[in-house]
């Protein structure tokens, strides 16, 4: 107990003669000028596009939604993914037996892709926009008209909101039905039998 007691005192006594002592003002001051420092230096990376190791910045072009609509057709598509939907052959990494039941928020951060991103995030030719029939319709249930969940489709948070307004922009427009199809049932075997 005494040698703790005299580690106390002897801290004591050294922060006692620093020649500086912590000012709440002067650290928020001191802190936000180097934020604004990071910034600006940040923004000269951006523009000679490479990091301080130089290793290139990963940004994503710009696709129109013409151009996605155009994509979806093509043969590089159907290629890619078949006839199955986007989001079918996807298979996320994850620590453990059992996968989150959440996705993750985003995965593009500071023009940065992340590990292993979603099925929308992978491919830069995929537009979530109320145009693209053709990529929205593969994010409802044939059989009740329902929004597939995110977890089963595994796309990210943000790109699952873009996705609901996109179908809700698009419902709006009529340019797509919710509808489940109507089944055509034979009756006729019934009324043999309950005539008899």
């Amino acid at each position: 107990m005494s040698i703790l007691n005299t580690l106390y005192r002897m801290g004591t006594l050294v922060r006692a003669n620093l020649p500086y002592k912590l000012d709440p003002v002067r650290s928020i001051t001191y802190s936000f000028i180097r934020f604004t420092e990071n910034a600006e230096k940040e923004d000269t990376l951006q523009d000679t596009n490479a990091t301080e190791d130089n290793e290139p910045i990963v940004t994503r072009k710009q696709v129109s939604v013409e151009t996605s609509i155009k994509y979806m057709t093509s043969d590089a598509y159907k290629q890619t993914y078949g006839n199955n939907p986007v989001w079918k052959l996807y298979k996320r990494n994850h620590k453990g037996l059992f996968p989150p039941t959440k996705t993750r928020k985003t995965c593009i951060r500071k023009d940065k892709i992340c590990g292993n991103p979603c099925p929308i995030c992978r491919d830069e030719y995929l537009i979530l926009d109320h145009r693209n029939i053709k990529l929205l319709e593969q994010f409802i249930d044939i059989y009740n008209g329902n929004v597939l969940s995110y977890q089963k489709t595994g796309v990210c948070q943000k790109k699952h909101k873009e996705l609901l307004v996109a179908l809700t922009k698009a419902k709006d427009y009529g340019i797509i039905t919710f509808d489940v199809a109507i089944r055509q049932y034979d009756y006729s075997e019934w009324q043999q039998t309950s005539n008899k």
